[in-house]
């Protein structure tokens, strides 16, 4: 490893010793020099042991500011408090990736209304701490910062995107800055084989939701603190965005799970009881599962055969993943795969490269990620990457409720949840659902005219348990069936960096603070 040139080399008093403290580009370190006086060990107040070398990594400090002492102060052997009060605005960073400008939206009404508070408390002094200045926007209404996003923002004054709220206010913010940057560039988002343009800025989420999904499967942890932490290092984490179309039209886009059959039945059903808070969730799935409908279509799709990882390999994604390293630099090319339009099931079953199964089905899941939450610490696909430009293609095929409820126990267990032999799950970039008794229909509204329609269905096919389920896309329902989904690598970036094995900070000795 190549020596890294001092920066600094100076001597620090405290507590009537004195250290010798070092910094180069990668890490500050120090170490007291050993002196005739006796130094009790094991203090609260003295946790450095003498001759001892200690460091810190240059990317996790978080501010430094020049300390002016009193001259009144007496040292009373503890570390000396900071002066509370503000001054003028020092170095906000070491390194060029940190921000300097954010756009942050609040959400006040997500999860227990405790965004603002959770902000201004524990997250905008952090930030003023690191002299980061920020434009807030509480929002009024569903979909503000969307809109704001897509329309009035003006992006080129700020490092990045600070969201405060559930997963529904970070799907606000994807979708803004993406079709925002879409446009910009001359990008259709109606056309499903077009090739999106990343976002330059970053997005940064402060979880104050009752579900953050997102920010777990990314950092580890639905903290605020911690989140940031992360954005204000400058921490940068690429993620996969995948979007769906309906005959060549734009619907949304997903970043964690869209799901049919089951998961969506349980998404509709819960929305008609949000009088009933969190609760509403465990409800519907269980009066899911005892109702066990079924669905009947084709799923056709591209495998990724050119990747390194598999979804039964037990890889997990975290920091400085090397699959996600390594396939995201491969898909950055044009790809041939890339380029190959999804068959029509009807007729062009067979073409090369392209895979369908039909059959009846109790859930089509796509993963983007893990998927993991603290009701699942594994998720619904544990090998998932973040961005490696691939989504896992889970197909859970018609079985007793028996075998259904061993499917979703395993996803709280350690065991291999695919390991069942109505279970298969495909690595794919892109793939398209087709319900079976809708191949041929142009349009189908579930929102508006799904009863009437359900109902006809059933008359005609009286074989048919329920023709059609809903699309559960990260938690909004989608209004079509027959849908098709394509993978964009890398398309965002979070203040993240992936979730670490081990503590950076173990030792009581290196703490994550402020110097």
């Amino acid at each position: 490893m190549e020596k890294q040139p001092r920066l600094l080399a100076s001597q620090l008093f405290l507590k009537n010793s004195v250290f010798e403290v070092l910094l180069n580009g990668v890490l500050l370190t120090w170490k007291e020099i050993p002196a005739n006086k006796k130094v009790i060990s094991g203090s609260i107040h003295h946790p450095l042991k003498v001759g001892t070398s200690h460091s810190v990594s240059v990317s996790e400090i978080l501010a430094v500011r020049e300390l002016h002492v009193d001259g009144g102060t007496k040292d009373d052997g503890r570390w000396q408090k900071m002066s509370q009060k503000l001054t003028e605005a020092y170095p906000y960073a070491f390194t060029a990736s940190r921000p300097k400008h954010l756009l942050v939206y609040i959400n006040p009404y997500g999860g227990k209304q405790q965004g603002k508070c959770i902000y201004e408390q524990k997250v905008a002094p952090l930030f003023a701490c690191a002299s980061i200045s920020t434009d807030v926007i509480v929002t009024e209404h569903a979909n503000h910062a969307r809109d704001h996003l897509k329309t009035e923002a003006e992006l080129k004054k700020y490092d990045g995107v600070v969201c405060v709220g559930g997963d529904g206010m970070f799907s606000e913010i994807v979708h803004g800055l993406v079709s925002r940057t879409q446009r910009d560039n001359g990008v259709d988002q109606n056309s499903p084989e077009e090739k999106l343009v990343p976002c330059t800025l970053r997005i940064g989420i402060i979880p104050a939701g009752s579900t953050d999904c997102i920010c777990y499967a990314t950092v580890g942890i639905n903290d605020p603190v911690t989140s940031a932490l992360h954005v204000i290092v400058g921490d940068s984490q690429p993620m996969d965005v995948c979007s769906v179309h309906h005959n060549n039209t734009f619907l949304r886009y997903s970043v964690s799970l869209l799901g049919y059959g089951f998961y969506g039945d349980v998404l509709a059903d819960s929305e008609r009881k949000r009088w009933m808070g969190p609760a509403r969730y465990d409800f519907s799935g269980f009066k899911k599962f005892l109702t066990h409908h079924h669905y009947e279509g084709a799923v056709s799709f591209l495998p990724a055969t050119d990747t390194l990882g598999t979804p039964r390999d037990k890889t997990r994604c975290r920091a400085g993943c090397f699959i996600c390293q390594h396939d995201g630099q491969l898909y950055s090319g044009d790809s041939q795969e890339e380029s190959k339009t999804a068959p029509d099931v009807s007729d062009r079953e067979y073409e090369v490269g392209w895979g369908v199964v039909r059959g009846k089905f109790l859930a089509i899941n796509a993963a983007s990620m893990s998927c993991a939450c603290p009701r699942s610490p594994k998720g619904l696909s544990p090998a998932a990457h973040l961005a490696d430009g691939t989504t896992d293609l889970i197909l859970v095929r018609k079985c007793s409720r028996f075998n259904f409820l061993r499917h979703l126990l395993r996803h709280t267990s350690k065991d291999d949840q695919f390991d069942m032999t109505f279970v298969e799950v495909h690595r794919v970039r892109r793939f398209r659902f087709t319900p079976r008794h809708c191949q041929n229909d142009s349009e189908l509204d579930l929102r508006e005219n799904g009863k009437q329609l359900f109902s006809q269905i059933c008359r005609d096919h009286p074989a048919c348990s329920s023709a059609y389920s809903s699309w559960n896309c990260d938690g909004e329902i989608l209004p079509h069936a027959a849908i098709e989904v394509g993978v964009h690598c890398q398309l965002i970036k979070l203040f993240a960096r992936g979730i670490e094995e081990q503590p950076l900070f173990e030792d009581l000795a290196n703490p994550p603070c402020a110097l």
